[in-house]
């Protein structure tokens, strides 16, 4: 891969480690969660940025839309970068807290976010580690 897609990459695992850090926090905190938040955002989206990469320079593939979140996704699905349909929920969760004005939503995802989403984007670490390795 290239310079840019390995800076991406370094980038996620820095926001993963950040987002590892709310697994240990308090969510009650205003700050914890809003700081969760913007995290989890964060890692999503350089997440599929990743594998939009992955799925281009290392693959070959360019029959979809690179600029869709779901599509990518969804390409990186049948290829097999990952292999839970929960990635899809997660994207459907980022553009819900994008409009969570008072914090509701966010305190109701919270644990999602840590239990559910979090290993995901470990296991997707991970994938993306071989593909760079073999690069």
């Amino acid at each position: 891969m290239e310079n840019k897609s390995i800076n991406r990459y370094n980038t996620f695992c820095k926001s993963l480690k950040n987002l590892e850090k709310s697994k240990y926090a308090d969510p009650s905190a205003d700050f914890v969660l809003e700081g969760t938040v913007l995290n989890f955002s964060l890692t999503f989206d350089i997440a599929w940025k990743v594998m939009k990469d992955i799925l281009v320079k290392n693959m070959g593939i360019l029959d979809f839309a690179t600029d869709s979140p779901r599509e990518t996704l969804q390409q990186a699905f049948t290829n097999h970068l990952i292999d839970d349909d929960t990635w899809m929920q997660m994207l459907k969760t980022r553009n819900q807290l994008a409009h969570d004005y008072d914090g509701s939503f966010a305190a109701e995802k919270f644990r999602d976010i840590i239990d559910m989403y979090y290993p995901l984007f470990l296991r997707f670490q991970k994938v993306a580690e071989t593909y760079l390795q073999a690069s």
